[in-house]
C-alpha cells in the first residue's frame, strides 16, 4: 500500500506544507497555536502546573457527584428495575 502523502482533495491551498512546524505556526485550535502568551512563559505550557496555583471549584461548584447535598445521590435500583434490565426488558411482558 502507498502511504506516499497526498493533498486531501478538500484542501483550500491544494499544496502540502513544507513541514510540520510550518503547518503548526498557521494552524488554530481554539485560538492560534503559534500564540506568544502560550510559547513565551504567559500561559499554559510555558510554566509548571504547580506554579499555576491550587485547583478549587468555585463557591457552589463540585468536581465529583460524591460531594454533592444527599438529596443528588444516586437512588437505589429496585429488584423489578434490575431484573428488566438483565432480561433485556423481556421480563416487564411476561
Amino acid at each position: 500500500m502507498d502511504h506516499t502523502p497526498r493533498v486531501h482533495p478538500a484542501s483550500p491551498t491544494g499544496v502540502l506544507p513544507d513541514s510540520f512546524a510550518a503547518y503548526r505556526a498557521k494552524a488554530q485550535q481554539h485560538g492560534p497555536l503559534g500564540h506568544s502568551s502560550f510559547t513565551s512563559g504567559g500561559g499554559v505550557g510555558g510554566r509548571s502546573g504547580s506554579s499555576l496555583g491550587p485547583v478549587q471549584p468555585a463557591p457552589g461548584e463540585f468536581f465529583d457527584r460524591a460531594e454533592l447535598p444527599a438529596r443528588f445521590g444516586r437512588l437505589a435500583w429496585t429488584e423489578a428495575e434490575i431484573e428488566a434490565i438483565e432480561s433485556g426488558g423481556a421480563s416487564m411482558f411476561a
